[in-house]
């Protein structure tokens, strides 16, 4: 027996439609104690926003502000990623150097030589997170001086998939109180300088 299949209508798209974009629903206030989850910004849920190296920084920042985000993923051709450029890093001074060691316009500056490279990224694993809560990740920020982390999940081979990020302004506006983790000791070296004062 031979099925039928009905032509399904159709009608013109109107002026002025739009479309849906993921969205996560965090909770609007959390406590120190809270779940890290609450705090996350999950790339199952939500679209992590890319670059590519050889785009010009003031590309990365129309793209930022369109978006709506302080953080883009720099990614080559296959979506591995390459490293990752934060509207802090358009705004320091490394533009600026990179105009005058190259000699070139500001207006040509690329990500590429602004970005935080892959070989300089840190990473906190999925499985680590299960039982952390929001202070556990503001404490891991600061000792980092970091206004980002990034989560992985491990791959049926054992290879890294980027699932999540934290973000020190997210978490700020949930907690609502601001979370300062600039100026903070980065190195063990440095931590020692610290306690010796």
């Amino acid at each position: 027996m031979t099925r039928t299949f009905n032509v399904i209508p159709t009608a013109p798209l109107q002026k002025g439609a739009t479309f849906h974009k993921p969205r996560q629903a965090l909770p609007e206030q959390v406590g120190l104690e809270s779940p890290a989850s609450h705090v996350m910004t999950d790339f199952k849920v939500v679209t992590a926003y890319t670059i590519f190296p050889l785009e010009t920084i003031e590309a990365a920042r129309a793209k930022m502000i369109h978006r709506g985000v302080r953080m883009l993923l720099v990614v080559d051709d296959q979506n591995h990623i390459l490293g990752l450029i934060t509207s802090t890093d358009l705004t320091s001074e490394k533009p600026m150097q990179v105009v005058q060691t190259q000699g070139i316009r500001h207006s040509d500056v690329m990500v590429k030589d602004i970005m935080t490279p892959r070989e300089k990224l840190e990473v906190l694993c999925m499985d680590d997170l299960q039982k952390a809560n929001v202070g556990d990740i503001v404490h891991t920020l600061k000792s980092h001086g970091r206004q980002h982390a990034l989560v992985v999940e491990k791959g049926g081979d054992q290879s890294q998939i980027l699932r999540g990020m934290f973000s020190v302004s997210q978490i700020s506006r949930q907690l609502g109180t601001t979370v300062e983790t600039a100026g903070v000791a980065r190195t063990f070296a440095e931590l020692g300088n610290e306690l010796g004062r």
